[in-house]
């Protein structure tokens, strides 16, 4: 069954699931877990819209390629066109907030590394985008209020806070509009807060966006 985009009412998104542009290192301290700089700009990487799956639905892990490893995300959905546009500029393109798991292929991500080679393999593999239904966004919300948590077999892995990003959401949907014109049904992966670590078939997830959302989901 072909994934589209849901808010919580169980409405559907009246476009077609896109892209996703993905934000690397946004967290100092999820950077810094990982032996990695803290960067000065925003790393960018995309996934396919063959990545995005419903996070409520049990998640399957490729099989053979190495620790798959949770990244737990703020998620924006994008309502309108957005090209060239200035950070003041930039919220008015989010129709819905939500979650997302950035899974990736840690073992396969680190040879890619050491070779210099693309991430892809690594991160957009088909499944790879699980996403949960968004909440319509209010152009009052004060995203650095907003907490990150997951929970893996009833014991917290990942917490954080948005406020600490280290690009905002306006910064991060201006510098990615001046590289990617961002069209109607494609999300935006914000970064994840530390404690990525790996999955295993079996394992009971539970995702919170402060007191926005809350899903549970189980690994195959």
């Amino acid at each position: 069954m072909r994934y589209s985009h849901r808010f919580v009412d169980h409405t559907e998104f009246p476009h077609a699931a896109g892209k996703a542009v993905c934000v690397g290192r946004n967290y100092a301290d999820h950077a810094k877990e990982l032996g990695n700089e803290i960067p000065t700009s925003p790393l960018l990487f995309m996934k396919p819209g063959t990545a995005m799956v419903a996070m409520a639905e049990p998640l399957a892990l490729p099989e053979g390629l190495g620790a798959c490893h949770h990244e737990l995300e703020m998620a924006l959905l994008i309502g309108q066109p957005l090209s060239r546009a200035a950070p003041k500029e930039s919220r008015a393109a989010i129709a819905g907030v939500g979650l997302a798991l950035d899974l990736t292929l840690r073992e396969l991500q680190d040879e890619l590394k050491k070779k210099g080679q693309p991430w892809e393999r690594a991160k957009a593999f088909d499944g790879a985008c699980p996403l949960a239904e968004f909440v319509v966004f209010d152009q009052a919300l004060d995203f650095s209020l907003l907490t990150l948590r997951l929970s893996r077999n009833g014991i917290v892995q990942q917490q954080g806070s948005c406020g600490d990003m280290l690009f905002s959401v306006e910064n991060l949907l201006s510098e990615i509009s001046h590289s990617f014109s961002l069209m109607p049904g494609d999300v935006v992966l914000t970064g994840t807060p530390a404690g990525v670590g790996p999955l295993s078939s079996g394992d009971h997830l539970l995702a919170e966006l402060g007191d926005f959302l809350r899903v549970e989901t189980v690994v195959r």
